[in-house]
């Protein structure tokens, strides 16, 4: 499917758009909210500015995508495959990352607050300034993560390995 195809059925009303092949795709500013993306392929896309609240992206690959400034708040991505993606200033809050993987992503000041993150995976993520307020890190592999200046305040820790993670600043009251 092309992007102007996807647009012209989600101006449509169609949702569904389970397993679709974006790879690469350009959207940067689009609205997609409430769309399902389950098990699509973004790797590499350009959603940038995207308004993708409440969407749903289970097990979506979205290896090396850009979604900086991007609106994932109460977002579906359990089991997403987040590798290397840039989520700087990305709005998270409340959103499902379970079983993740978001090793050596870039979530530089996003909004993470009450977001649920058992057993995701934020090996060498940076975290620096990202706001985990709340959220649900119990088992997530934090090894080698940058959370220096993270907020951390009534986080759930519970089983998260923090081999060799940067606290520096890190708010954990």
């Amino acid at each position: 499917m092309k992007v102007d195809e996807l647009l012209k059925n989600y101006t449509a009303g169609v949702r569904d758009f389970t397993g679709v092949n974006l790879s690469e795709a350009d959207l940067k500013g689009y609205d997609l909210s409430g769309a399902v993306l389950d098990k699509a392929i973004l790797d590499g896309a350009k959603l940038n500015h995207a308004n993708l609240a409440q969407t749903s992206l289970i097990e979506a690959d979205l290896n090396g995508a850009d979604l900086s400034n991007a609106n994932l708040s109460e977002s579906n991505l359990v089991g997403a495959i987040l590798d290397g993606a840039i989520l700087d200033g990305a709005i998270l809050d409340g959103a499902n990352l379970s079983q993740a993987d978001l090793t050596i992503a870039n979530l530089i000041g996003a909004n993470l607050s009450d977001a649920e993150l058992q057993a995701a995976n934020l090996q060498a993520a940076n975290l620096d300034q990202a706001d985990l307020s709340g959220a649900d890190l119990a088992v997530a592999d934090l090894t080698q993560a940058n959370l220096n200046e993270a907020d951390l305040n009534e986080a759930n820790l519970n089983g998260a390995n923090l081999d060799g993670t940067d606290l520096g600043g890190t708010i954990l009251d």
